[in-house]
C-alpha cells in the first residue's frame, strides 16, 4: 500500500510524496467543515489540515537533514493520513547519531511552537475557530501535541527509537530493541485501556493497537537483519579465512 503514492516535488533534493488515501482525509475534513459552516467551514478546515501537514513535513525534514549530515541517504518523505514518514537508505548503528537524528523531528515542532507562541499570546481573549487567529492557535497546539506525543517511548514513534538509542549505549542493538519494544507494548496496552474506558475513543484504541504490533514488528525486523548480517559475515569469513574488518550491511530503519 505504500506504493499508492503521488510524487509532488523535491525539497533540497528530497522527494516529497503523498499517499493516495491522504485525499480521502482532505475530503472528509472538507465535508465536515461544509456541514458546520458551509463554504467558510470547508475553506478553513482544509487550510488548517494542509498547514498541519506542512508542519509534519518540517518535522520529517528535521530527521532528514540531520541524517544527511551523517552521510545517510533519504529516499523520500511520504505523507499519509496518520502522519509522515522519512525513508532512509540506512542509519548509523552509533547510538549517539541515531539519538540526534531522532530528536531532530520533535525539536522542529517545539521550535515552531515557540515561534507561534508570541502571536497567540497577543491575541484577543475571544478567538474564532474559522479565522486566521484560530488557525495560528490550532497550529500552536498541534505542534506541542506532535512534539510531546512523538516522545512517548513506543515504536514507531520517535520516543521508541530514542529509548533504543539510549539503551544501545549499554546493551547490544538487538537487546536494546527488544527492551524498547517491550516498554512500548506496556504503554500501548495502557493507552488502549485509557482510550476505551476513560476517553471512550475507539479510534484512539485502534491507534494504540497499531502501536502495540509496531513494536513487535520493529524487533522482528532488526532480528532478521542481525541474522542476515551474521550470515554474510560467516560467508565472507569462509571465503577470506577471517572475519571482515567492518560491518557488511548497514541496518536500515
Amino acid at each position: 500500500m505504500l506504493s499508492w503514492s503521488i510524487k509532488l516535488f523535491r525539497i533540497a533534493g528530497i522527494r516529497l510524496e503523498v499517499h493516495a488515501t491522504f485525499f480521502l482525509l482532505l475530503a472528509y475534513v472538507g465535508w465536515e467543515g461544509w456541514t458546520e459552516a458551509g463554504g467558510t467551514g470547508l475553506f478553513w478546515r482544509v487550510l488548517t489540515i494542509s498547514a498541519f501537514f506542512v508542519c509534519v513535513v518540517l518535522h520529517e525534514l528535521g530527521h532528514s537533514f540531520t541524517a544527511r549530515g551523517y552521510g545517510v541517504g533519504i529516499s523520500r518523505i511520504l505523507l499519509m493520513p496518520i502522519g509522515g514518514m522519512a525513508e532512509f537508505d540506512s542509519l548509523p548503528r552509533a547510538p549517539r547519531k541515531e539519538l540526534l537524528i531522532t530528536l531532530a523531528g520533535p525539536a522542529v515542532n517545539f521550535v515552531l511552537a515557540a515561534l507561534l507562541w508570541w502571536p497567540v499570546a497577543h491575541m484577543p481573549d475571544t478567538i474564532y475557530f474559522y479565522s486566521f487567529n484560530g488557525l495560528i492557535y490550532q497550529l500552536l497546539i498541534a505542534n506541542l501535541v506532535m512534539g510531546v506525543f512523538n516522545l512517548v517511548p513506543v515504536f514507531p514513534m520517535d520516543g521508541g527509537r530514542i529509548l533504543r538509542a539510549l539503551l544501545a549505549t549499554r546493551y547490544p542493538y538487538l537487546k536494546a530493541t527488544k527492551i524498547a519494544a517491550t516498554v512500548g507494548k506496556v504503554f500501548a496496552v495502557i493507552g488502549i485501556l485509557v482510550m476505551l474506558f476513560w476517553l471512550d475513543s475507539v479510534l484512539g484504541a485502534l491507534l494504540f493497537t497499531f502501536i502495540l504490533f509496531a513494536g513487535e514488528a520493529e524487533y522482528r525486523a532488526v532480528k532478521r537483519r542481525e541474522a542476515e548480517d551474521a550470515h554474510w559475515r560467516q560467508m565472507l569469513e569462509r571465503f577470506y579465512g577471517r572475519p571482515p574488518d567492518r560491518p557488511i550491511i548497514n541496518v536500515t530503519e
